[in-house]
């Protein structure tokens, strides 16, 4: 299309805007109605450890958002000479999980605890033996019984319990609703609603509490319904500008899983999806329940619903990132000059020339504790033996087989219940350089691996795409189909299959890996 085509659609609202909070970096989509993107906006920023706690402040979620957004503007103007004032359809998606407790006045009634923090262990196990179904640490339940167990006095105060993307839509809407995949990351689900028999359990063993939990959670919502409207204080909240005009509808809001899974269509049984960046997740839609429960394996949803096994590692590529810009500054400090996105490609395309087993180097990615392999706290790590060939390609190869190492294990489980799994599709910024990330992940998982065209924009994509369809589908079309016809039907794909060594040299690795996991044992007990 001619530019002055989509600066007329872009004028008339024909579009949808996703905006996601990842745990790095805030972006926002903003499509047209055959979700092309036209703009993108991004602002990077860091949670902090204050007081044990990994959080963001309300300022830096806020700062963030509206960086984010008018980085988005400057590009439509840039790109369209045209100041963006409405859209068709929005949605919020965010990190998973986590805990945020506001009371009446709808103020904040402590730091937001975010899904990397390792600090629910006595909730997260107990909830689980209560319940009979596996409740990890990082989710807003385990959270909010921690906090009953410790005693905090807030607890008693709580009038809401949501998440990061809830909290932001409540905001921009006023509506105290998110999505079924993201509400079943902060307590199990049942047929479209919370889990009735385990709330009935909860409110039993918080019998002293002024609050039932039904009441104080948000409400559920699937793919497809309205949410809200951009309301005039959202809208200034969001763009202090005031360009931005009320009135935009909004879908559920939702996490970050289940915007992977609709960036990569795999929302239907027996397929699944890779998001691999700060943390690393699987998530494979099921044909039938497992046969127990698995502490490693998360049971969540779909946006429409339809249960998922998930295996959530803490940590992927934060380790990786710190090596390479420590490989930067050395570059620089001896006059080179490069961008960051050659830097990354030079070295994982340099991992393609290493020993398939790394010749006895480990890495270990550990910047927080990894509940898959029972760590409450990590230490980044880098072992090898004394004869270990130490070459740029074996260092990194090891680091990249590290940042999914734990995500190995926790997939051998579904392995062993012979989870059937036709396709499984990557996207984050693991795979952005094209053919080594994938390469890595078949090898590991022993299978194929797709990556579509799309796969970098990920997450705020998929929020896009649930925004669009929201608005625009037709009646009783479902969110498959709707993927299926209108997104994905000419999407380019490009298919790695395992290759034989390297299955078996990540085998080798791993073996040692698991071993190694007493020197991360021992780093932690050491290094306070």
């Amino acid at each position: 299309m001619s530019i002055d085509v989509l600066k007329q659609a872009i004028e008339a609202g024909k579009t949808a805007l996703g905006i996601e909070l990842g745990s790095t970096r805030i972006k926002a989509v903003l499509t047209d109605l055959d979700h092309n993107i036209l703009a993108t906006g991004s602002h990077r920023w860091e949670n902090r450890f204050e007081n044990g706690v990994w959080t963001y402040s309300l300022d830096d979620i806020w700062n963030g958002l509206r960086s984010c957004y008018a980085d988005l503007c400057r590009d439509v103007s840039d790109k369209y000479g045209t100041v963006l004032t409405t859209v068709g359809s929005m949605g919020i998606s965010a990190m998973m999980h986590g805990y945020m407790a506001f009371g009446k006045n709808g103020n904040l009634l402590v730091p937001f605890r975010t899904w990397r923090n390792t600090i629910t262990g006595e909730a997260a196990e107990k909830l689980t033996d209560l319940f009979k179904f596996n409740i990890p640490q990082r989710w807003s339940i385990a959270h909010l019984y921690q906090a009953m167990l410790n005693g905090e006095d807030h607890v008693g105060d709580i009038d809401y319990l949501t998440t990061l993307a809830g909290y932001i839509h409540w905001k921009l809407t006023g509506e105290r609703t998110v999505g079924i995949g993201e509400a079943s990351g902060m307590f199990p689900i049942e047929n479209g609603r919370y889990a009735p028999e385990m709330l009935e359990k909860f409110d039993c063993i918080a019998k002293d509490m002024p609050w039932r939990l039904v009441d104080i959670l948000p409400r559920i919502q699937m793919a497809g319904e309205q949410a809200g409207v951009l309301t005039e204080e959202g809208a200034r909240l969001l763009d202090p500008s005031g360009n931005l005009r009320p009135g935009a509808p909004l879908c559920p809001p939702e996490g970050d899983a289940g915007t992977g899974m609709v960036a990569t269509n795999a929302i239907v049984p027996r397929t699944g999806n890779i998001s691999a960046g700060t943390s690393v997740f699987a998530m494979i839609v099921l044909e039938k329940p497992l046969s127990r429960v698995y502490v490693e394996i998360d049971i969540v949803t779909t946006p429409v619903g339809d249960p998922v096994a998930m295996v959530h590692c803490n940590n992927c590529t934060s380790e990786i990132d710190a090596w390479v810009d420590l490989m930067g500054e050395a570059a620089s400090a001896l006059g080179a000059k490069f961008d960051a996105d050659k830097l990354y490609a030079t070295l994982f395309n340099a991992a393609l020339k290493g020993d398939a087993d790394c010749d006895g180097m480990l890495s270990y990615n550990y910047f927080a504790g990894e509940p898959v392999t029972g760590f409450d706290e990590g230490r980044p790590l880098f072992v090898r033996k004394p004869g270990s060939r130490l070459t740029l390609a074996n260092f990194m190869r090891s680091q990249l087989y590290g940042a999914i190492a734990t995500l190995k294990l926790g997939m051998d489980i579904l392995s062993g219940e012979q989870v059937a799994i036709d396709s499984i599709t990557g996207h984050g910024g693991y795979f952005k350089t094209s053919g080594v990330g994938q390469r890595m992940m078949a090898a590991a998982l022993n299978t194929p691996v797709t990556v579509m065209e799309t796969a970098g924009e990920g997450g705020p994509w998929g929020m896009a795409i649930l925004a669009a369809y929201m608005k625009n589908r037709q009646d009783n079309e479902t969110l498959s189909d709707y993927l299926n016809n209108q997104v994905f039907k000419n999407t380019k794909k490009v298919v790695v299959e395992p290759d034989e060594a390297d299955v078996a040299g990540f085998e080798s690795y791993i073996k040692d890996y698991s071993e190694g996991l007493k020197i991360q044992r021992a780093a932690v007990e050491a290094l306070v």
